[in-house]
């Protein structure tokens, strides 16, 4: 083959991988919507479960009973995880849709510092509380208005660490340290795994700006893979403003083949 004519084909492939595969002017539209309603819908279920977050934390003073909240949340996270990852923080979980659509505002939005994703301090963390909550209640039983008291005491300080945290770096830096996330990471860690089709990615970054727990979708193509992985809340955030597709849930991929 003449050299020019291999330097041109190098040429045209190296184009092809920098620019992806073309979309239409209708799919680029379309997915641009598409992506917009997700946010705006999104958007409206945090505020929603966030002023219920407040409602709740404030009368729990007043009727200390709404402490059972704790527990449920904890039941409902882990529980929803076997089947479909992390997916219950996303919107679901009233604290965490508090930081997206309030905690936010306030927020300087800086990188997550390592040290809060590392596996030291989560444990350190889970096993503090844990241990506390442990001790409380056996010394509080069988008091149910005491024990729901101290799980209202135990909200409201752990919430105030997450709006310290959340100001301070990012408003998510929080569900990196919280037990009920911790363990819903661990036990949803395969369910619904976020893949990537490398040919079609042009590391625009989107993904990772998009993503409310600072993960890198676009790290998927590489040998080791995205860190974090089990802490991905299944937000499709990524998904939707991925310029050129190339991001997917595999389950969800897989039902549309068949």
């Amino acid at each position: 083959m003449h050299p020019a004519t291999s330097l041109s084909q190098e040429n045209t492939a190296s184009a092809n991988r920098a620019t992806g595969p073309r979309l239409s002017a209708q799919e680029r539209l379309t997915r641009k919507a598409q992506a917009a309603q997700a946010l705006k819908t999104r958007g409206r279920k945090q505020l929603l479960m966030g002023l219920v977050f407040i409602a709740v934390l404030a009368a729990g003073w007043l009727f200390p009973l709404l402490g059972y909240f704790i527990p449920v949340c904890m039941l409902l996270g882990i529980g929803i995880a076997s089947f479909q990852g992390r997916s219950w923080c996303n919107w679901l979980c009233p604290r965490g849709s508090f930081e997206d659509s309030l905690l936010a505002r306030l927020s300087r939005n800086r990188p997550i510092p390592q040290v809060f994703r590392r596996l030291p301090l989560r444990l350190g963390v889970m096993a503090l509380l844990m241990t506390v909550l442990t001790v409380m209640i056996i010394r509080l039983w069988p008091d149910p208005v005491a024990i729901g008291g101290f799980f209202v005491l135990m909200l409201t300080v752990t919430t105030v660490v997450a709006v310290v945290l959340g100001i301070l770096y990012q408003q998510r830096v929080w569900c990196y340290l919280c037990p009920i996330g911790t363990m819903s990471g661990w036990v949803g860690k395969n369910r619904q795994p976020l893949a990537l089709v490398a040919e079609k990615c042009v590391d625009c970054g989107l993904c990772a700006q998009k993503c409310p727990m600072q993960l890198a979708p676009v790290t998927l193509k590489a040998p080791v893979g995205m860190t974090n992985r089990g802490d991905c809340l299944k937000c499709s955030l990524c998904v939707h403003h991925c310029p050129t597709a190339a991001l997917h849930w595999q389950e969800t991929a897989a039902k549309e083949a068949a």
